[in-house]
């Protein structure tokens, strides 16, 4: 009896994993538009606090590698989206991703779900899986692991994902913008399948009330295949740029790539490396049966041409619903600032500062919340800048990253090489570093109000030194911090007045 078929028009319970990431953040709201029903299990459920869909979705603590939290999560479910990774590509990742897949399988039979929906990625066609990079062998391990398991799945296959905020599309964005001749590795003539955003989304959405016999892999793509360098091309067209000089060399491995991606682009070499690894292998869709099930609408799915125009209008009009770094970031640290009794007899060190300003407190935390970005760090920009390249060199975020939106936050939202911890509105912001570096880091900046009633901003710097070398890096940098974080405390402070105070307009001519 097809099952979920029959519940087409009825709303489903459905289980989104992985809806702090890119994907997942923009399936949510997507799903909940369909008249579903939607629980989200993430490991950092004040991560998703902030999202325009937080208060229409239930979210559940756990994690997809924990048997009793998934188990948990998958109470009446009908429907469950596997969209976690453990992107990168160090020792053990791979191992890491079976065992959660595995886990993730197990719980939902046991749970009695209908389907598992699976968004892994394309692979080549005649080229055994040992060949494959690891990035890819990876996706196809778990895919096949949720369709040899006792729940029907459907997994989704796709290359490129074109859309605003991507990592593909950060990749292609900047490395065209900022490169006018280039000088790119072989991959560059590989031929990939490209597909909008829009329509990864369409298939996932649809793919929830797939009749129950159906327990099958899917290829999904746009209808353009092209080679990175005619996407690239077609990039410079659509923004307006003049024609790129693209000179390929044999000579980049996906190691040297990865690092050369990482220079130009925002997007940090762990990341890229997965992502430049795919690009060795010709991907091409090898059969479009999911328009069965899901079928397409005049027009979709987009062309490349149309995904990368509505791309960069959203791009332009600073409506990017989620980022590539709205997902962690391989290497990056994780742990939140701690409670006072958990550092009993260990080290932290703190760096305070206050300043009166004369301002409403509501402009002082606009200031304090438009930080980073365009709008830098309001001390000392070359210090700044230095800091985000050694990073980069050695592999980390760097300062590039930017942020999502030019004038609100919202915790888990990358800020530089910063990640947004924790936001009381009007009053705090938490940042914690995710530079590397021989500890754990955070800055918190408050808008306060004393008892004279006078507004007083307040800055406090954090730092849990990692052995001897964390100490020693601690007052290494000990000496810059007035001209640091002193003179980012008064700046800010200055912001705030200029605001309160823009100074005259000008005369009409």
């Amino acid at each position: 009896m097809d099952t979920v078929g029959q519940l087409a028009g009825s709303p489903l319970n459905c289980l989104v994993t992985g809806a702090s990431g890119y994907i997942g953040g923009r399936l949510v709201p997507e799903l909940l538009a369909a008249g579903h029903r939607v629980r989200c299990l993430a490991r950092s459920p004040a991560k998703l606090r902030d999202h325009p869909w937080a208060g229409q979705a239930e979210v559940v603590r756990g994690d997809v590698a924990e048997a009793d939290s998934v188990a948990a999560a998958m109470r009446g479910i009908d429907v469950a989206y596997y969209l976690v990774h453990a992107l990168g590509s160090g020792a053990g990742f791979e191992e890491t991703d079976r065992r959660a897949a595995d886990t993730f399988a197990r719980q939902a039979h046991v749970a009695g779900v209908r389907r598992i929906v699976y968004l892994g990625g394309l692979t080549p066609r005649g080229v055994p899986e040992a060949d494959l990079s690891p990035h890819l062998r990876s996706r196809a391990e778990v895919g096949r692991i949720f369709l040899d398991g006792p729940v029907p799945a459907t997994v989704l296959r796709a290359a490129v994902v074109i859309g605003s905020g991507s990592a593909s599309f950060e990749m292609l964005r900047y490395l065209t913008e900022r490169l006018p001749i280039m000088v790119t590795p072989s991959w560059v003539h590989t031929r990939t399948q490209p597909i909008g955003v829009r329509d990864v989304l369409r298939y996932l959405v649809g793919s929830a009330t797939m009749p129950q016999h159906v327990d099958r892999g899917f290829d999904i793509g746009g209808p353009d295949v092209l080679t990175y360098r005619e996407m690239m091309r077609g990039y410079a067209e659509a923004a307006n740029l003049r024609k790129r000089v693209i000179v390929p060399v044999p000579v980049l491995t996906p190691w040297l790539s990865s690092h050369w991606i990482g220079l130009v682009t925002p997007v940090p070499a762990a990341l890229a490396r997965p992502l430049t690894e795919s690009l060795r292998h010709e991907v091409v869709c090898r059969e479009h049966d999911i328009a069965r099930y899901v079928p397409d609408l005049p027009g979709r799915p987009l062309p490349f041409d149309e995904a990368l125009a509505l791309a960069l209008r959203r791009v332009g009009e600073a409506q990017v619903a989620t980022r590539w770094s709205s997902a962690a970031v391989p290497g990056a640290p994780s742990d939140p600032l701690p409670t006072d009794p958990d550092w009993a007899g260990g080290s932290l060190y703190e760096d305070d500062r206050e300043v009166s300003v004369d301002v409403p407190r509501d402009l002082l935390w606009k200031v304090i919340e438009g930080i980073g970005g365009d709008n830098g760090w309001y001390s000392f920009r070359h210090a700044w800048a230095v800091r985000g390249w050694l990073d980069r060199f050695a592999g980390g975020v760097g300062l590039r990253r930017g942020r999502r939106d030019a004038e609100r936050l919202r915790v888990g939202d990358s800020l530089d090489f910063w990640r947004v911890e924790e936001i009381e509105r009007g009053h705090l912001l938490r940042l914690r570093a995710e530079m590397r570096m021989p500890g754990l880091a955070w800055l918190e900046m408050y808008a306060e109000t004393d008892a004279e009633g006078r507004t007083r901003y307040r800055q406090r710097a954090l730092f849990h030194p990692r052995g001897l070398s964390g100490h020693a890096y601690w007052w290494s940098v000990f000496p810059f911090h007035s001209v640091v974080f002193g003179g980012m405390a008064r700046n800010i402070a200055r912001a705030a007045a200029r605001r309160a105070d823009p100074g005259p307009s000008p005369r009409p001519r």
